[in-house]
């Protein structure tokens, strides 16, 4: 089973290079974040053109998630228990006998100290979510654009400030908190150390440096992570014309074991 999440930065005037991903890479599901359009304007009959229906979260203008699915799935939260923020930043649904959350952790670096709280908030209700799913011996993947570097070694050197929201300790103590719950990362499960950047600023040649920033997660309950396979960023799209600041990571799992009784 291959896994996608994807801050597409605007899905509608970067609609041809998801279809031609997607196609390329024939994953069985693609989690996007900031599609920035409301859901009545996603492109859906575009994607199930491709072959893949679609449970849309949307706002005009800002975030939004999609979920993309190859089989059938059910929508089972439109919204993140537990956080009462109106803005469209999780969608979480049931395919393939998963449940997979579909996150856009707010960014934190605007509206002050309120807005910090906010992601703050999130990430403590993406916390509660996670326990209930535990308790409820649930297999479940929660992906998307945490905006969180979890380590020094998650960011270039000189790419953020100390006081940047996506490390300040508050963030990383949030991240470990909800790994502490007993998921696993599956990028660095596989890839312990060294740069495996899933953005990359528009600004200042960012890219053409390599002044990036991990901050696109697979967080994957006990049984998932067992059948964890393969976990990279897709670089290759940061170079597509017009691309998104963000790149793909792409997860495989092997087929689940019959449970034992």
């Amino acid at each position: 089973m291959k896994l996608a999440t994807w801050n597409v930065n605007s899905v509608r005037p970067r609609l041809e290079l998801v279809l031609e991903w997607l196609a390329r890479e024939q994953p069985d599901v693609l989690m996007l974040q900031e599609i920035k359009c409301e859901t009545e304007q996603f492109p859906a009959q575009a994607f199930e053109a491709a072959g893949y229906g679609c449970a849309v979260v949307g706002q005009k203008t800002y975030n939004g998630v999609a979920t993309l699915c190859r089989a059938p799935f059910e929508i089972t939260n439109a919204s993140l228990p537990g956080f009462t923020d109106p803005a469209a930043r999780y969608v979480e649904v049931r395919t393939q006998g998963l449940l997979l959350g579909n996150l856009y952790l707010p960014n934190g670096n605007s509206g002050g100290e309120d807005g910090y709280a906010t992601k703050l908030a999130f990430a403590d209700a993406l916390h509660d979510r996670a326990q209930t799913l535990l308790q409820a011996d649930t297999d479940f993947v929660l992906a998307g654009d945490y905006n969180i570097c979890p380590t020094p070694e998650d960011s270039a050197p000189g790419a953020l400030g100390p006081e940047d929201a996506l490390v300040r300790p508050q963030s990383r103590a949030a991240w470990r908190r909800l790994r502490w719950l007993g998921l696993t990362d599956a990028l660095r499960a596989l890839h312990p150390h060294g740069a495996a950047y899933t953005f990359w600023d528009y600004q200042a040649r960012a890219w053409e440096r390599d002044s990036g920033l991990r901050i696109d997660h697979m967080l994957l309950s006990p049984r998932v992570a067992e059948r964890l396979r393969t976990a990279a960023p897709d670089r290759e799209e940061r170079e597509k014309p017009r691309p998104s600041d963000h790149v793909p990571l792409v997860v495989t799992l092997s087929d689940p074991s019959p449970r034992s009784h």
